[in-house]
């Protein structure tokens, strides 16, 4: 009842999709990374800094505060939150209050030393990101393989191409998906490459507390320590109070750019669909239409391009909103910042709905034959290339006349190529043999090309 009653998609129709990103991007997922990065933090003043003796199985201890966080720590935190109006120093409380159980109070005003607000902010914030990235990578990934295994299958399945919509030079199914394939990989490979960048500097990024207190303390290479080393994130040193954001605005339009080309593989697919170039396989009791029971409707395309479609403008908006802060500090990033998840939302939503739509498609070999078999004029191309070759004049403007907004039969262009004078014998008999079916280039050999380099 919970889910039916759910005004967002992600905790209603969709959450079977989205569910995987509760434990990341939830207001919970939220407050434990914040928990995880101040107990980080704190275990770096000890272990690497040494501003207070603390022995091993005080550490211990100290890491339990994050590995028993459950649902009712975070709701602690939030009824400290209450009181605070400061959901960062909730978190601090609530660890001073745990410390101060475990017969450790001397060591509680260590937590969030030197800290400004978006040092633990931004850190966690990466930490979802990073953690985020990893599931959207396994769907895609999904996505990609499911592709080239029909690329491979269909590679040498001739396919008439149509170029604004009309009947153009042939191709063959392989190597047109074969092309989503090579796009979402590009992107895939960006993606994976791209930092997580992170930063831990203080209230105006300059150090000026932890240096006011430890001069002694080099905590230039201490901040690009802990970063990397405690978090596992990329160090940025040149900040305001806040991350500049920089990573996340590249991450966003690499996400950009694969939600498109997801949108596109979608349309194409919807479109062979409707040409009846591809087959949808039948799922007893599923029903395709409320009112045409032959119907099979391509729905999964459908919803994917709409949910593709819902990220993208949250993601532009996010992309250039958080590259820009007034001065050193404002909060406008902060609400903002909590609409991640939604963005996440709609990409597992949408890249699950190519996987289902991938996963009940067939080719049509008949359809395509059809097709091919029907458009002899697709082969004017070969011929007028040739005769171009042996200086034929006017070669272009011939076959135009032969066959530009008309039908033509094979019977035509036999006649037509015997009609040739400077092409030899030996070329026209290789015209006359020629077939839009075998019509296809290298295509083949292209998909060959990508597996050998993948």
């Amino acid at each position: 009842m919970d889910s039916i009653k759910a005004i967002s998609v992600f905790d209603g129709r969709y959450r079977r999709y989205t569910k995987e990103l509760n434990e990341i991007f939830s207001e919970y997922g939220l407050i434990k990374h914040r928990v995880f990065v101040e107990i980080q933090w704190l275990k770096f003043l000890f272990e690497e800094l040494g501003f207070e003796t603390v022995s091993k199985e005080e550490i211990r201890q100290i890491d339990t505060i994050v590995s028993n966080f459950n649902a009712d720590a975070a709701v602690q935190i939030k009824d400290i939150e209450k009181e605070t109006n400061h959901d960062v120093k909730a978190v601090e409380y609530f660890i001073k209050d745990k410390l101060t159980e475990m017969g450790m109070a001397h060591l509680k005003e260590w937590v969030h030393f030197a800290c400004t607000s978006d040092d633990i902010n931004n850190t966690s914030y990466a930490l979802i990101v990073k953690e985020g990235r990893g599931k959207l990578v396994g769907n895609l990934t999904l996505v990609i393989e499911k592709i080239e295994s029909y690329a491979k299958e269909y590679k040498g399945v001739p396919m008439m191409s149509r170029t604004h919509g009309q009947p153009a030079t042939p191709t063959t199914a392989g190597k047109e998906l074969v092309n989503f394939a090579w796009r979402l990989r590009i992107e895939l490979t960006n993606l994976k490459l791209l930092y997580v960048h992170a930063k831990m500097n203080g209230a105006s990024g300059n150090f000026n507390a932890h240096h006011f207190v430890f001069p002694e303390t080099n905590w230039i290479e201490a901040s690009e320590k802990f970063i990397s080393q405690y978090l596992g994130l990329t160090p940025i040193l040149y900040t305001t109070q806040i991350n500049p954001n920089n990573y996340l605005s590249e991450i966003l339009h690499n996400l950009i750019r694969i939600a498109s080309t997801i949108i596109d593989l979608d349309r194409d697919m919807w479109g062979y669909i409707s040409l009846g170039y591809f087959k949808q396989k039948t799922i007893p009791g599923e029903v395709g239409s409320s009112t045409m029971p032959h119907k099979v409707n391509p729905i999964d395309f459908e919803n994917s391009e709409g949910n593709m479609g819902m990220a993208i403008p949250i993601m532009e908006h996010l992309a250039v909103k958080l590259l820009n802060s007034r001065f050193q500090r404002d909060l406008t990033d902060s609400t903002v910042l909590r609409n991640l998840g939604a963005v996440w939302g709609y990409l597992l939503i949408g890249l699950n709905s190519t996987i289902k739509g991938l996963s009940k498609i067939a080719i049509n070999k008949e359809a395509l034959e059809n097709d091919l078999k029907a458009n002899p004029e697709l082969l004017a191309e070969a011929i007028q290339t040739a005769m171009r070759i042996f200086k034929e004049e006017n070669p272009y403007e011939k076959l135009k006349n032969l066959t530009r907004g008309r039908r033509i039969s094979a019977d035509d262009i036999s006649q037509f190529v015997d009609d040739l004078e400077k092409v030899p014998e030996e070329l026209k008999q290789r015209m006359k043999k020629l077939t839009v079916d075998r019509y296809t280039g290298l295509a083949e050999k292209l998909v060959d090309h990508y597996f050998s380099k993948i």
